[in-house]
């Protein structure tokens, strides 16, 4: 659960920045998926650390970067499942 501090870290940080950071993650993300990314760990630790040095790059705030890295990358395994069952279309 984020503290207040964090949520106002991450607000001050402001749209356009964490609009970039969406969109690079998107791309980082979207570039390290292969058909079984889901099943191997070496590749979801590759992801893991490509999104966790875009959020260092862009200043996030640290001690909350860890659990950003996992929404992403769940946020990942959901549209990933989405598009294979064709809900993503919706």
């Amino acid at each position: 659960m984020p503290t207040e501090c964090h949520v106002r870290a991450v607000l001050e940080m402001g749209d356009a920045v964490l609009k970039q950071i969406a969109v690079d993650c998107v791309w980082a993300v979207w570039s390290s998926a292969t058909i079984d990314w889901s099943m191997k760990e070496s590749v979801r630790a590759s992801m893991r650390a490509k999104v966790g040095r875009l959020l260092a790059k862009y200043d996030y705030p640290p001690d909350h970067e860890g659990r950003a890295v996992d929404l992403v990358l769940e946020q990942a395994g959901l549209f990933a499942t989405s598009t294979q069952t064709g809900d993503a279309a919706r």
